[in-house]
């Protein structure tokens, strides 16, 4: 089921003239934002999005390429796609990039380097799939997870030894500092989406019975030992962002939690740990996250920790974007006066967008100067492309 975009704000935004309203996108985005050392130019960041455009693992001269774009578009912060760390379980996916191994560095040393010319900032994905992920039988049996159970609950696979566990934890630490040696601006840890960080996280997949598993603090402490080594692994002012959701993939209904304390039961480790930026992935932005309040996901993240936190969810995109890719159709291109009516009174303090700069490499400078006029919309081509 979808759900179309939020109407036009009800505020004087609303009925403004368009050069009004383009003044405005521009004054709200193009503020600078600062995360520790770390200043970013604009609250536009690019979401990590897969590619399936690394050969073997290693990001060529496309994929430096296709980040440079982004940041020479405008794009104050870039999130990689998803890149795997050094685990046996991390991924199997030859396409996907690497973060790990002399050759797969070296080709993130250069997208480094080209962002940083262009002007922008950058920070790798750092990502373990875990169970659910597999392309064949044999990945079937040989995957792991918390409790040998994929994301509808039934067996797959096998559980993590606890050596397995302390080998996942070291590869995160070690990829953390790998991207601060490379000179990335940051990292991001992908807690999101049923992935193996999120499998913990979650009582339908996590039914341990040891210290990682049996009630809420146990399901915990596999993401906040891994925050707390990443952050031991880099310099204390060297940022680090955590991904979460509570929908998984092909389970949009799926919750972690039902109520701002069980939400903040789940975050406030993770910031004691080391979390500076809370990255919270919706697939509708604008959709509230608990009854009796608007506030989304992100807002209630910044709420409850005090962190900031990137909102994300179809940010310019209009309402069905299921038909664009099973359909092939053509996206219209959506306002964005309700999300810097957010923005503006600080229920978050960074939007990622993904498919709309999937689309237009140059959606952020478009957007700040108020040529929302030249936007190319989204189209399935986009998907399969690098722009």
């Amino acid at each position: 089921m979808t759900s179309t975009a939020p109407a036009a704000s009800a505020t004087p935004a609303a009925s403004a003239t368009p050069n009004e309203r383009a003044n405005r996108a521009g004054q709200i985005l193009s503020r600078p934002f600062s995360i520790g050392d770390l200043v970013l130019p604009n609250r536009i960041a690019m979401a990590p999005m897969t590619r399936n455009f690394s050969p073997g693992g290693v990001p060529g001269a496309d994929v430096v390429d296709y980040y440079a774009r982004r940041a020479a578009g405008g794009v104050g912060l870039i999130i990689t796609e998803g890149t795997h760390v050094d685990h046996p379980y991390s991924g199997r996916e030859q396409q996907i990039p690497r973060f790990h191994g002399e050759d797969a560095l070296a080709g993130w040393a250069r997208v480094v380097d080209a962002v940083h010319r262009a002007g922008g900032r950058i920070v790798p994905q750092l990502w373990a799939e875990g169970s659910g992920r597999v392309i064949d039988d044999e990945s079937v049996a040989k995957s792991v997870s918390p409790s040998g159970l994929g994301l509808d609950g039934t067996p797959e696979g096998r559980a993590m030894s606890l050596a397995e566990i302390d080998e996942a934890v070291a590869a995160f630490a070690a990829a953390a500092a790998d991207a601060e040696r490379l000179g990335f601006d940051g990292i991001e840890l992908h807690g999101a989406h049923g992935y193996l960080i999120d499998q913990f996280l979650w009582s339908r997949t996590n039914r341990r019975a040891d210290a990682y598993g049996g009630d809420d603090a146990a399901r915990i402490r596999f993401a906040t030992e891994i925050v707390a080594a990443a952050r031991a692994a880099v310099s204390a002012s060297f940022p680090i962002i955590f991904r979460l959701s509570q929908w998984k993939a092909h389970h949009y209904t799926a919750r972690l939690t039902e109520t701002p304390e069980d939400l903040e039961r789940l975050l406030t480790p993770l910031a004691e740990a080391g979390v500076d930026v809370f990255h919270a992935s919706t697939r509708r932005y604008w959709e509230p996250e608990f009854d009796g309040s608007e506030l989304n996901l992100a807002g209630w993240a910044k709420k409850l920790t005090g962190r900031p936190t990137i909102t994300v969810g179809s940010v310019g995109l209009d309402s069905v974007f299921l038909e664009a890719v099973e359909q092939g159709k053509v996206k219209g291109i959506a306002g964005i006066d309700p999300l810097l009516d957010r923005l503006e009174r600080d229920e978050f303090d960074l939007v990622a967008v993904g498919r709309a700069l999937l689309a237009d490499p140059e959606w952020a400078v478009k957007t700040i100067e108020g040529r929302a006029d030249e936007l190319v919309p989204f189209d399935n081509g986009a998907m399969t492309e690098l722009r």
